[in-house]
């Protein structure tokens, strides 16, 4: 069917592209329980730029997630958020009310669930779902609603009739995340959070759902805040990458620097225990993340670091701090790896 390749339209007033529409400044997130404080994000600063992937990347539980959730105010009620700034274009996203973060979720910043089947409604049909969102954000009747909501669903799946009245146990994985992304790109929105857009699809509909992202932020310049652990699809799509380790950026630059010169020992470890060319042998990264309910003072990668000196084991954990000859390059490490991995 010929409009599942449609062109996106780039929705009227958006700014130009590199423009800064999400801007974070000291983000951090705890869980509180009557036990223990989880330290999930600690003081994390990034921008997500029209036009542009920012990918951050990292093992699980390193904090991904819960940054996507805190910019659409989607925490559970025992989380506590703290930032010195987080705005949406020139907008705090702080201390919002439920009704301005409602407008804002979809139609300005929309979210792309890692489990496309779990986060989908499943007492309600695909129709229906779509539906109810047009309805919340448009001045429109149901009947015109539903004819939207077609519209939108057929532009990215060719069986849209038929999975349009389906429930979502009745869809294949590939359907389903077609849907989800449905749901989120409908309203135009100007900021999509994927978070693990790829996960659990067979290489094909993998393959599809990157394309439909690729076009989305290259012809609507939709600004893309990538979330994974998949350095592949980060090879393919990022433009800036951010790694995160236990809550924390430890090494942020453009992906090409990342990929070729990582200076933080926890990058060049997952890199190297990923498949290559020139990889003769994989070597995994040794040990577990740490607990993050009883993190130390120090950089909390020490107890697997092989490049610990004294001053890991001494001082406080390390700032992130420019390092090596790129522009915008920087790493939280004492004993930054000095050898490319690839030239």
């Amino acid at each position: 069917m010929s409009s599942t390749t449609d062109t996106p339209v780039r929705p009227e007033g958006q700014g130009p592209r590199n423009e800064a529409l999400i801007s974070v400044e000291g983000l951090s997130v705890s869980y509180r329980t009557d036990d223990e404080t989880v330290a999930a994000v600690r003081d994390v600063s990034f921008e997500v730029r029209a036009g542009e992937t920012l990918a951050l990347v990292g093992e699980s539980a390193a904090g991904k997630s819960t940054i996507g959730h805190a910019l659409l105010g989607l925490l559970p009620g025992n989380a506590e958020v703290d930032a010195r700034s987080m705005r949406y274009r020139d907008r705090s996203l702080l201390g919002l009310a439920a009704e301005e973060l409602r407008q804002i979720r979809g139609e300005q910043i929309s979210m792309i669930f890692q489990d496309a089947l779990g986060a989908l409604t499943p007492t309600l049909r695909v129709r229906e779902q779509l539906v109810e969102l047009f309805q919340a954000h448009r001045n429109i009747s149901k009947e015109q609603a539903e004819v939207e909501a077609f519209a939108a669903l057929e532009r990215l799946l060719p069986d849209a009739e038929r999975a349009f009245d389906a429930y979502p146990f009745q869809l294949s994985g590939g359907m389903a995340q077609r849907v989800m992304i449905t749901l989120a790109v409908a309203l135009q929105p100007q900021v999509i959070i994927a978070d693990e857009p790829t996960a659990s699809l067979d290489p094909g509909v993998r393959m599809e759902t990157l394309q439909i992202l690729e076009r989305l932020r290259d012809e609507a310049g939709v600004g893309l805040l990538l979330i994974t652990h998949d350095f592949g699809v980060v090879a393919r799509m990022a433009d800036r990458v951010h790694v995160m380790y236990a809550g924390e950026i430890v090494e942020r630059a453009d992906v090409r620097t990342v990929f070729r010169a990582p200076r933080h020992p926890y990058s060049h470890g997952l890199l190297q225990s990923l498949p290559g060319p020139n990889q003769a042998r994989l070597q995994p990264l040794r040990g577990q993340p740490p607990d993050l309910s009883d993190l130390s003072p120090q950089c909390p990668f020490l107890p697997r670091c092989a490049k610990a000196v004294s001053q890991c084991r001494i001082d406080p954990a390390p700032a992130l701090e420019p390092v090596g000859d790129e522009t915008g390059h920087f790493a939280a490490c004492y004993n930054p790896i000095a050898v490319p991995l690839r030239s």
